[in-house]
């Protein structure tokens, strides 16, 4: 699968992503769109099948196929794995981020709840900031950026779990330890906290594109610290204009 299929795959199945990818300069584009098709594809895998163990299978695919091209295997007939392999011959270094990605995932198969807090952070950790660091690498980013762009991606996954919760109760799941008003609020101020931290930490101009995909994650968690009962409503999500001055600005400026 060449990059451009890649981003006609994100386009119709990460309608956001595609347009914050979009914002980026064109000469970076190719570096991101296999990584997202690929964080769509395993995303997809857990809601495959109403069977868990099914839908376990079909993330240890991709948990196998990702090793097999770090190991410098042919792609295993998958489209979006073939688009990845020039990337992981590149940097075999992403094989631990994607398949940590994937492992996080498996909580999306079953309908326990999170052991702990510590449990949710991972996860949040594991599905948005190994995807946002590996995109970042791709960009040439090193690892003295890592602690900032994990810091943002934090922020910007946890926005955009808020905004998937009703969705996840609608699908039988239990989207935190603690649902309660005053701590989706705090959490939500944690977000903030971090994606501001991450601003002051002078993350490298070319690698910022990476990080564009969490634009309005602030203004987001802003809102649900204002008002936690916005998360219940689904009614957290910023509009079309909203989203596309953001990218806008950050198209101009370069900043994150």
């Amino acid at each position: 699968m060449s990059a451009r299929a890649c981003a006609e795959l994100v386009e119709r199945g990460d309608p956001e992503r595609f347009a914050a990818t979009m914002a980026a300069p064109v000469a970076v584009r190719d570096a991101l769109w296999p990584l997202y098709a690929a964080n769509l594809e395993i995303a997809r895998a857990p809601w495959a099948s109403a069977e868990p163990m099914v839908a376990e299978m079909r993330l240890q695919w991709w948990i196998d196929a990702i090793r097999d091209l770090a190991a410098g295997s042919e792609p295993p007939g998958h489209p979006v794995a073939e688009a990845l392999a020039p990337l992981m011959a590149r940097d075999p270094g992403l094989a631990g981020l994607l398949t940590g990605l994937a492992e996080a995932r498996r909580w999306d198969c079953w309908r326990e709840p999170f052991e702990d807090r510590a449990a949710f952070d991972s996860y949040i950790d594991a599905t948005s900031g190994n995807l946002m660091w590996a995109a970042a690498r791709s960009l040439g980013a090193t690892e003295t950026a890592e602690p900032a762009i994990r810091d943002f991606a934090w922020g910007a996954g946890l926005a955009a779990y808020l905004r998937a919760a009703p969705e996840l109760e609608a699908r039988g799941r239990i989207p935190f330890t603690d649902g309660q008003p005053e701590s989706l609020a705090r959490l939500a101020e944690e977000g903030r906290a971090r994606i501001a931290r991450a601003r002051t930490a002078g993350i490298p101009r070319a690698a910022r594109p990476a990080l564009w995909t969490g634009a309005t994650a602030a203004a987001i968690l802003a809102r649900a610290a204002r008002d936690p009962g916005l998360v219940a409503k689904a009614a957290l999500g910023p509009s079309f204009f909203a989203r596309r001055t953001a990218l806008l600005v950050r198209a101009l400026t370069g900043r994150i």
